[in-house]
């Protein structure tokens, strides 16, 4: 999709014996890599018959590497006037439970006493519940500027902005579940291409955002990103942000580690960027979700042995990071003392059911040992090294989740070679944003911008609302 795109459905919802009547329309992105689902770019769920709020709701969401936002809900009652808008429209706009009489005529009779004494009638009747079963409705979503906008039956009914890693364009499919019964789909003023496959649209080409010579000496932090082949707004984001300050300091160096993607002309594009810009680790292999806990052993083997560093940091390429922030909280372990820092948690279970399981052979005990989440953790060089030795020497015990691989190998050192100081901050942010982050995850290009921008005039606040 592009601003001004618009997908529209029309369909009946239908009765759901014995258990809520609910449907889901959501926006896809494009695979990242193998063995995760697509991102859901924007999730849209009414629950037509209630939910545990006893009501009527409408929740909006995003989906990305398996981690869901935080949702926004629309319950009937119109967002706040001091809350954010989008594009000007309310996230949430008011309304009646469509078979609720009493309230309904409650509310017509508030709109004719409004109208006998000449008060603004827009807090008046804004409509009923958009949704009934058996009720052919008809949905539109628009892109806009700053967000996705959802009319039913040419009524505004939410709006909701754009907050996940990927790009408005990113949005490529559509899925429909749930109890509905479809009757059209049609869709206008769609991009002609993906940008994805044309870089060059939005990459700036330019000296200042090229990494510098790697030092000679030792320095203080290495952070290791992780990204997708074909996440080029991404990491020019990233470049044009919080990276600057690595530019800035012969003491911070930031590379991206990235695999090879399924398509040829992505990795072509790959190349070039790598070779312009020095500040791509391309590893040897297809990208894959059961391979990601690679890229943070090639993490650890750069700080160790390409930039030997006394930190090393790794996050995702969604992930914002005041690197001074950081720094302050490392240092808050006595010198030499070997760490662990991020958001930790602890006796966090595994799934034994579902599509994400994992299996007793593939972990037996009931909690895993203590790890950071992904987006954002830091580690000594002491473990660091460790890491790499067990790897070379293939005693290093791999798993498809590379922070629960991480918090596994940094508890066998802890174990077996020197007590590790775990400090655990919320302030390092799975979720998204909030004021007084460290790390801020799930920041789309233009979120990337305008934190730096913020920060760059003394305010840690974050640009959109989670």
């Amino acid at each position: 999709m592009a601003v001004g795109s618009r997908v529209t459905v029309v369909a009946r919802p239908r009765r759901r014996e014995g258990a809520p009547s609910q449907f889901m329309l959501e926006l896809l992105g494009t695979k990242a890599v193998q063995g995760e689902e697509p991102p859901r770019i924007l999730h849209f769920n009414p629950r037509i018959t209630g939910d545990f709020s006893g009501r009527p709701v409408i929740e909006l969401n995003t989906c990305y590497r398996m981690q869901w936002a935080q949702p926004q809900r629309c319950e009937g009652w119109a967002s706040r006037p001091d809350e954010d808008k989008v594009d000007g429209e309310l996230k949430c706009e008011k309304w009646t439970r469509w078979d609720d009489g009493a309230k309904l005529e409650e509310s017509k009779v508030n709109w004719w006493l409004g109208s006998l004494i000449g008060k603004p009638d827009k807090d008046s009747v804004d409509g009923t519940y958009p949704f009934a079963e058996g009720k052919q409705f008809v949905l539109t979503i628009t892109a806009g500027l700053e967000g996705y906008h959802v009319s039913v039956d040419e009524r505004h009914v939410a709006s909701f902005p754009y907050r996940t890693g990927y790009n408005l364009e990113d949005a490529t499919g559509l899925s429909l579940n749930g109890e509905l019964d479809i009757e059209s789909i049609g869709a206008d003023h769609l991009p002609k291409s993906h940008p994805s496959f044309d870089p060059q649209r939005y990459l700036e080409m330019s000296e200042q955002w090229k990494a510098p010579p790697l030092p000679t000496q030792p320095v203080e932090l290495f952070i290791g990103i992780l990204s997708a082949a074909n996440h080029f707004a991404e990491r020019m984001a990233a470049r044009k942000s919080w990276m600057i300050a690595t530019r800035k300091s012969s003491n911070t160096i930031a590379r991206f580690f990235v695999a090879l993607n399924g398509k040829k002309e992505v990795n072509e594009e790959l190349k070039k960027e790598a070779e312009f810009f020095g500040d791509i680790v391309l590893v040897p292999f297809m990208d894959s979700y059961d391979l990601v806990v690679l890229k943070t052993i090639a993490i650890a083997e750069y700080g160790v042995r390409i930039v030997p560093a006394k930190y090393i940091m790794k996050c995702d390429d969604d992930t914002f990071v005041r690197i001074d922030s950081v720094l302050d909280q490392v240092k808050k372990v006595p010198a030499g003392g070997s760490m662990y820092v991020g958001n930790i948690n602890y006796y966090h279970r595994p799934l034994r059911s579902g599509k994400w399981a994992v299996t007793y052979e593939e972990w037996e005990e009931e909690a895993y040992p203590p790890y950071a989440n992904g987006p954002g953790y830091v580690i000594s060089s002491d473990i660091a090294q460790y890491i790499v030795s067990e790897f070379d020497n293939q005693t290093l015990r791999l798993f498809k989740m590379e922070d629960v691989s991480m918090g596994m190998w940094v508890e066998k050192f802890s174990r077996t070679r020197r007590p590790v100081e775990y400090l655990h901050d919320f302030k390092f942010y799975q979720s998204g944003c909030f004021d007084g982050y460290y790390t801020a995850h799930y920041q789309s290009p233009q979120h990337m911008i305008c934190l730096w921008r913020k920060l760059q005039s003394g305010s840690a606040q974050c640009c959109n609302a989670r």
